[in-house]
């Protein structure tokens, strides 16, 4: 088993450090080129990427290389669409969330 291989007083193998979201970098890249806030304000741009990437599947791999290789373009394509229409929705709703608590205020 994976986890069990390399592993010493309970540290996990270093190749589980490969491991990530195929769209994480897609989605921090899209809200860091539709929002000039995102670009100076970290909490607000970290509040973006979460509310999107809530909102997308889980695509767990290990090089981003092996995701692409074996789709399609009409896949790469609505990847895409589907990570721009996260962004912006998530940057409208961190927005929209704020002005909502300065209004109660």
């Amino acid at each position: 088993m994976l986890l069990n291989s390399g592993r010493r007083n309970g540290e996990l193998p270093t190749v589980v450090d490969s491991i990530h979201n195929y769209y994480e970098h897609l989605v921090l890249e899209e809200i860091h080129h539709i929002s000039e806030r995102s670009q100076t304000d970290s909490e607000f741009f970290a509040d973006c990427a979460c509310v999107a990437l809530n909102h997308l599947p889980p695509r767990y791999i290990r090089h981003d290389v092996d995701m692409t290789f074996f789709m399609s373009r009409e896949d790469q394509e609505e990847i895409n669409k589907k990570v721009r229409d996260a962004a912006k929705s998530a940057v409208e709703y961190v927005l929209q969330r704020e002005s909502e608590r300065e209004d109660s205020s």
